[in-house]
């Protein structure tokens, strides 16, 4: 099928996916916002989709195939809102571009008490959490893994990489496991690490391999023994192309790379993950159609209970 009619069946159906609402919980008297979109059949498993810097929950809605994934596996999803849209990760604030959260904020207490309410209210399995995020909400999401464990089953980060700092912080209560998903010519989060070319690039990254070679250590992985596959070229027009790196881990300490070749700062998928593709294509570089990112993030997801 080719992408466009791919992208417009997407869209047909999620016009008939649930309506999702928007909610506020009070965080050390601060109010903070996400949306929920729920399933029919409850307790049910929850993905926490973490927005990118200067976006809202509602850009994880309208730009990624979440809502038609859940609808179509019966999982609940929430959607939380950054403080001054972004999210105050394990990262100083030199190695953050641009505006970051107020002082003081704590978004690992704001995801940890929405994760307890959902579960609370009958919504979610306490066994069956996930989270995830793109970009500054990748950097949030493995944050997250790192400082409450005891919360989730599995972790997912998109274009985005540890820093030393970040690395430094990370002491999981237990190993979960995590995937990563980055592209090769990342303008702002470079594969090789470093700072990016980008104008609102920041440095002090480590490299995607260094990145992944941790969460391994961390998971008892055997460091020299990965295998790559890689995947069908559906999408020639991308120019770019995907490679999956597995890792020989202890069962359920999976770690597992999605190497997005040729692929810039961007979640992979049929959707158009910007408001103006061709200038976000000159930004941040191109957007791999190969693969849905969403969609594979819950097929790592769902073998984890």
């Amino acid at each position: 099928m080719p992408r466009w009619m791919c992208v417009w069946a997407l869209l047909a159906g999620l016009a008939a996916a649930p309506a999702a609402f928007a909610e506020t919980i009070d965080v050390y008297g601060t109010l903070r916002s996400y949306t929920a979109q729920l399933p029919a059949k409850r307790p049910a498993p929850l993905v926490i989709v973490l927005h990118g810097k200067t976006q809202r929950g509602a850009d994880m809605i309208t730009r990624t195939a979440w809502p038609l994934i859940a609808k179509r596996d019966g999982f609940a999803v929430a959607y939380p809102d950054g403080l001054n849209n972004s999210w105050a990760d394990a990262r100083p604030e030199e190695r953050r571009a641009g505006r970051g959260p107020p002082e003081g904020t704590d978004d690992v207490a704001f995801i940890a008490r929405l994760v307890e309410k959902l579960v609370a209210d009958g919504i979610a399995d306490a066994k069956r959490v996930y989270v995830t995020g793109i970009s500054n909400g990748g950097a949030m999401a493995m944050t997250l893994v790192c400082a409450r464990a005891d919360l989730f089953a599995a972790g997912a980060s998109v274009i985005m990489n540890l820093t030393e700092e970040s690395a430094a912080a990370c002491h999981p209560s237990r190993a979960l496991p995590m995937l990563v998903m980055n592209g090769t010519i990342d303008p702002l989060i470079p594969y090789e690490g470093g700072r990016g070319s980008g104008y609102f690039a920041a440095a002090g990254f480590w490299s995607t391999e260094k990145t992944v070679a941790f969460w391994r250590k961390l998971n008892g992985c055997d460091a020299n023994d990965a295998t790559k596959t890689e995947l069908p070229d559906k999408n020639p027009e991308d120019q770019s192309t995907v490679t999956r790196i597995t890792s020989r881990c202890p069962n359920g300490h999976d770690v597992l790379l999605y190497r997005v070749n040729n692929g810039g700062h961007r979640m992979p998928g049929l959707f158009p993950d910007a408001r103006f593709p061709k200038i976000a294509a000159g930004l941040l570089g191109p957007q791999n159609g190969d693969i849905d990112g969403a969609e594979t993030i819950w097929t790592f997801f769902s073998q984890f209970p």
